[in-house]
């Protein structure tokens, strides 16, 4: 398990410099005009973005209502003696709850993890592995779907929180199998 571990952190300082080297040669390979691209992108995030405030302002105001009412914490006050029966620490279940939600709020929530039981514990490393390994499904759809008009979200709800889920259970596994 110690040799996984120590490959796993030499790769990891390649991964992010690969991906930023690679990406450019690969369109200049390709024949893409990297840079024009890349300005005229950021000028369509840039529209996109001022288009979803409002949204983003709403979701923001709706979350910060669902924890200031203790609605967050009779929550977690449930579902901890299930989760526990799988595994799951109940030290984590604010991130788990809080992720599908919103990012910034998934992240103050590991911030307060990290004051609280340091950087090293293992439910700071499960909590930042659930945060890189979920997507914040509520306040994408919320955002995005509301600023093309999308009113009926079908199966993109199911299927996000689905993978949300997902993505927590394997982040309890994998952290605890390389670190606890």
């Amino acid at each position: 398990m110690d040799t996984v571990r120590e490959l796993i952190t030499i790769l990891s300082a390649f991964v992010l410099p690969l991906l930023i080297v690679s990406f450019p040669l690969y369109g200049l390979i390709k024949g893409v005009r990297v840079y024009e691209v890349f300005v005229e992108g950021a000028k369509e995030g840039f529209d996109v973005a001022v288009t979803i405030i409002p949204y983003l302002v709403a979701i923001l105001f709706a979350i910060g209502m669902f924890r200031a009412s203790g609605a967050m914490e009779f929550l977690i006050t449930m579902l901890d003696p299930v989760l526990s029966l799988i595994g799951v620490p109940g030290e984590v279940l604010p991130m788990a709850i809080i992720r599908p939600l919103t990012g910034s709020g998934s992240a103050g929530v590991v911030l307060d993890m990290i004051n609280q039981y340091g950087e090293d514990s293992i439910y700071v490393k499960i909590a930042a592995t659930m945060f890189g390994s979920t997507e914040t499904t509520f306040y994408v759809i919320a955002v995005y779907f509301g600023a093309v008009n999308i009113r009926n979200t079908r199966h993109a709800v199911p299927a996000g929180l689905t993978a949300d889920l997902v993505g927590m259970l394997a982040s309890v596994y994998v952290v605890k199998l390389l670190f606890g």
